[in-house]
């Protein structure tokens, strides 16, 4: 009996390539941000972990939906692997600049792909990512404001604390309409 095995198309353009590249990017990002949270939950700031923790997830199923659209455009897909994350840091302040940081890459690289992949008549491919542009102005104007906040309460980190009381920081707003993610909702 012959088995009928679904057929994987090599990357066979830079898009698809870059798209492999993305998962890694996000992958790193989110190793980043687990290690920012276990910084923050160590020296006893909850919500400032609680919220890096939750930023880990979130990039991890970005990570996640590139892969599963890859998979569904039968795209071979491999996990790269990830770098080696900053653990160590001298004062609150810096994983939150890092993170802004991080997050300015990733939208230059999500912004590239996307213009390579208008390049090259990947029409669907582009659509897939508009919900990644829209979702890293939202992060972007996040860090920027955490790290406004970060400078404005002059080292306490309690002030830091409360704004996320204040002012929590759930899903996006674009979440209702993100692609789906390889594995299902994780």
């Amino acid at each position: 009996m012959d088995a009928v095995v679904k057929k994987i198309e090599p990357r066979t353009s830079r898009a698809q390539n870059l798209m492999e590249d993305q998962v890694g990017n996000e992958l790193n990002a989110s190793q980043q941000y687990l290690a920012i949270a276990v910084w923050f939950d160590q020296r006893d700031l909850p919500r400032l972990a609680a919220y890096f923790y939750r930023q880990s997830v979130r990039k991890r199923n970005h990570a996640l939906r590139v892969v599963q659209y890859m998979m569904d455009n039968n795209i071979a897909v491999e996990i790269p692997a990830v770098q080696t994350v900053r653990n160590d840091f001298s004062d609150p302040r810096e994983p939150i600049a890092l993170t802004l940081e991080q997050e300015r890459t990733v939208t230059q690289e999500v912004t590239t792909l996307s213009s390579v992949l208008r390049e090259e008549g990947d029409y669907l491919g582009e659509q897939f990512m508009r919900w990644f542009l829209s979702e890293q102005v939202d992060e972007l104007s996040r860090m920027s404001t955490m790290l406004n906040i970060t400078d404005r309460s002059q080292g306490n980190m309690f002030d830091l604390e409360d704004y996320l009381k204040r002012d929590p920081v759930g899903d996006s707003r674009y979440e209702s309409t993100a692609p789906r993610t390889a594995g299902g909702k994780l």
